[in-house]
Order: structure tokens, then sequence, then C-alpha cells
């Protein structure tokens, strides 16, 4: 059930360690919140597991209001381990708030989430792979799960890939889906000595392509920005957004992306 909140500290940042609690900061005069209340009351009763609702009147909380920065009410904010990770203004439809809650509550399973992210830095992919298609099964919406998938699959099966992080459109995620999308293309090209725009640089962006299916990201780099010095634009810009995917893939403190990140942008401005 939903609770005023008279210590938001205790009442909320803290709860929130232990289960993601929505805040409704609200108003008595505010019409708005007369009709967004019942609707979160609602939704907080089918959930009862998931989440809790907790009140904020931004007139005996002034302060509280004040320091999330709440301008215009009625104002709901997502609070997970002491922190806003979502929020809207406004009263919204019924069914817009069931797809932004379940965009952004974090999976009931996370911990078996950040297992399969172990497993996957200690190269153990099959177990990954097992792990994170369970949960998928279980949270068919999961978008991290989608895209860590992609990531496994990326080098051997790209259409695989694209197919997981088709509809991947959350902030958090979207940066790399993009990422994959891009390497998912080049590694789809069925014939790059054949099937490529014909030029001087044809040949070496092939090699490019085919260092990238072989995930020897170092030499594909170098290919990738060699053609970014010579033909920019070949294959509709391609090198350099081959580039920006791998590193966005990689991850900027890989020390592959390291070493190259100098020489890509002074290859863009020559």
């Amino acid at each position: 059930m939903p609770y005023d909140v008279s210590d938001f500290q205790k009442e909320v940042l803290e709860r929130s360690f232990g289960i993601p609690v929505l805040v409704d900061f609200w108003a008595e005069w505010c019409a708005p919140c007369r009709m967004l209340s019942p609707v979160l009351e609602r939704l907080a009763q089918q959930d009862t597991e998931k989440w809790v609702l907790a009140k904020v009147d931004t007139e005996r909380l002034p302060d509280v209001a004040s320091k999330y920065a709440v301008q215009s009410i009625p104002n709901v904010k997502l609070f997970v381990e002491g922190k806003v990770v979502a929020e809207f203004v406004g009263a919204q439809p019924e069914y817009v708030i069931t797809q932004w809650l379940r965009k952004h509550l974090p999976s009931k399973l996370q911990s078996r989430i950040e297992l399969a992210r172990t497993l996957i830095a200690e190269q153990r992919e099959p177990d990954a792979r097992k792990l994170l298609e369970n949960i998928l099964a279980a949270e068919p919406e999961n978008q991290e799960v989608k895209v860590l998938l992609a990531q496994l699959c990326l080098f051997d099966d790209p259409k695989m890939a694209a197919d997981f992080i088709r509809d991947v459109e959350d902030p958090k995620f979207s940066e790399l889906a993009d990422a994959i999308r891009t390497l998912s293309r080049l590694g789809s090209i069925a014939d790059p000595s054949r099937d490529l725009p014909e030029s001087i640089s044809r040949q070496k962006y092939a090699g490019a392509v085919a260092d990238l299916r072989s995930r020897e990201f170092d030499a594909a780099l170098e290919k990738f920005i060699d053609i970014i010095r010579t033909d920019r634009y070949y294959d509709d810009d391609g090198s350099r957004k081959a580039c920006i995917a791998l590193f966005k893939f990689l991850g900027e403190e890989h020390e592959i992306t390291r070493k190259h990140r100098r020489d890509f942008g002074s290859a863009l401005y020559m």
C-alpha cells in the first residue's frame, strides 16, 4: 500500500536499497495529481513484490521537492539504491505508466545477470550464454540481457546479434546496441571483396572486415583508420563508423581502444 513520507531519508532513500520506491510528488490543490494518484495506487497493488509507492506532499516537504528539482506536479521519480533512475511529469494513462515501469524497474534476476557478466569477464562464454538465455525466457523484455546476448554472438552469428537488439531503446543500452548494429552489418556482408563498392580501398576495407570477424580488433582498427586518412567516405563513412562502434564495444578503457584513439582522432582531421 502507498504511504505518506515524513522521513525521506529513511522511508525512500534507505528503503530503496531493499526494493525500488516510486515517489509521487503531489499536492492537495493539484487536480492532475488527484487523477494520477489512483492509477499509481492500483499499479502498486498489482506489483507489491516489485516496487512500493511513496507519496511526498510538496507543501509539507518543500525542501525535499526543491532538492530533487520538482518544479511542476505531479512528478514521479523511481528510486533504486538511493538514486533516481527514471522519472516523468504530468498525469499519464495507465498503459503508458505500465510500459514505463517495465522499462525502468530493475530485474528481479539482477544478481544472475551480474553473474553472467562475471562469467563473460572470465571468458566462460558458453556458461554465460546459457544463463542469459534462461533469464531472457523468464523476462523476454529485458533489454540488458538482449544486449549481453548480442555481444556474445556478434562475431559468430551477426544476424542473430542484430535480432537480439532490434527493439533495444533504453538509453542505458542504446549506444552499445547501435555499435552492435554497425558491427553486425559488416559481419553480415557475404563476400566483402566482391559485395562492397568498387574503389581502391575495397581490398583493404575487406581485410579490415575479415580481421573484425576473426576478432583481430587491433589489425581491423589499423586498416579502418588508414582508410579514413585516404578514402574517408568509402562505404558511407564506414571506417569511421566501424571505429566508433569498436571503441564502444570494447570500452573506452580497453587497451586496444586506448592504443588507437589518438590516431583515429588525427585521421579525422587531416
